[in-house]
């Protein structure tokens, strides 16, 4: 990797997420160079660039400005993504963006014809797609262990009404279930099986909420997640598979999460998408169910700090990475890309529209998406840079 020039990159937006994005990307990949840190607030950005030793604190606007800024990371929430994606790609700056994409499909599909019209990187999360779990599982699926695929079922609750006592900003647009946490699923579904022809749903939104006891001085008195927050939907893949969706955010926060694909010759059972390293498990004929030992990287452990509070979010920061990396070789973004990402977007923008209308939805865009090379490992930090030559 010597003689590589990095990535001189910026983060904008210095929230939560931010905490385990800053760490990772000035720590964990070579090919990144995490010049500054922005936000709205301008406290906030200071105290990031303060706990992780980033060399600037900038605002967004001065980030758009900066002439040796390449790549912007936009980690604002999702009310915020269209202005911030689209300023800085008028701005000639490569963006990669935290899940959503843009509360609105309309909006992406503006923001994919920008990036393209300017020539400019463009990518979108959920980066857990390239963990070690996921792409263990597209490993064993693209070897035939499993053989054709025939079906698929996925599934996840949570109180998300209860959970925007805690976290305020799922009371906005893209708080509901399906699309904070469900995109996790649809984006793993999207990275194993490859494109969705036709989804059918039945869906209701989550019920007004009042005002629990975590924020009772609060001055409003109840609320409601916008949205669909419970779908139950069906997809018809491009390969021939079928798949079953319930995502319930209606009930209590005792998360059950399930991910099964069937095969003509064994089942995989996925682990939670929603984490770089969970288990996969593999049940072939006359066989007791297995293991499967990872093919890669990217298991989500810190390899070079202490573990802390955050270290749940694993590897965060490898979409952001791989981009790197392909705007460096000269290659196409074919993992967590625009085109992926408005994919993931159009799949839920479906479940909504076909609930909606009672009639199924038929999604005009389509992907590609190249797995990781295997055989790269990141248990260690003597191994970190071994881990990295998998993005390349």
């Amino acid at each position: 990797m010597e003689g590589i020039r990095k990535v001189r990159t910026a983060v904008v937006g210095c929230g939560m997420i931010s905490n385990i994005y800053i760490r990772n990307l000035k720590n964990l990949f070579y090919i990144i160079d995490l010049a500054a840190v922005a936000n709205r607030g301008a406290d906030a950005a200071r105290k990031q660039a303060e706990r992780f030793g980033i060399e600037k604190v900038m605002t967004p606007d001065e980030v758009a400005a900066a002439d040796d800024i390449e790549l912007v990371v936009n980690l604002t929430p999702p009310a915020a993504h269209y202005d911030i994606i689209k300023k800085m790609l008028l701005s000639g700056k490569h963006v990669y963006t935290e899940k959503m994409f843009t509360t609105r499909l309309e909006d992406a599909e503006e923001l994919v014809r920008l990036a393209d019209e300017k020539n400019l990187y463009l990518g979108v999360a959920p980066d857990t797609i390239l963990g070690a779990g996921i792409q263990t599982a597209r490993t064993i699926i693209d070897a035939g262990l499993i053989g054709e695929i025939t079906s698929v079922q996925v599934k996840i609750n949570r109180n998300q009404s209860l959970n925007s006592e805690i976290f305020r900003f799922l009371r906005n647009d893209g708080g509901c279930l399906p699309y904070d946490v469900g995109i996790y699923y649809i984006g793993a579904l999207l990275a194993l099986l490859g494109p969705v022809k036709s989804v059918s749903a039945f869906a209701a939104p989550a019920p007004v909420h009042p005002a629990e006891f975590l924020f009772a001085s609060a001055p409003e008195d109840s609320w409601q997640v916008p949205g669909i927050n419970t779908v139950a939907a069906s997809l018809q893949f491009e390969n021939g598979a079928v798949g079953s969706v319930l995502f319930d955010g209606n009930t209590i926060s005792a998360e059950k999460h399930g991910f099964t694909i069937c095969g003509t010759k064994g089942i995989l059972e996925v682990g939670d998408p929603n984490k770089f390293g969970d288990p996969v498990r593999l049940t072939l004929p006359g066989q007791e169910e297995i293991t499967f030992p990872f093919t890669h990287g990217y298991d989500g452990r810190s390899v070079f700090s202490p573990p802390e509070w955050f270290d749940g979010y694993g590897s965060r920061g490898i979409g952001v990475a791989e981009m790197a990396w392909a705007l460096r070789t000269g290659r196409k973004n074919n993992r967590c890309s625009k085109e992926y990402g408005l994919h993931c977007m159009e799949v839920l923008t479906g479940m909504e529209k076909s609930a909606e209308t009672g009639k199924p939805y038929a999604p005009k865009s389509r992907f590609i998406m190249d797995p990781l090379q295997p055989g790269h490992y990141s248990g260690s930090a003597a191994f970190r840079q071994d881990a990295e030559r998998s993005l390349i």
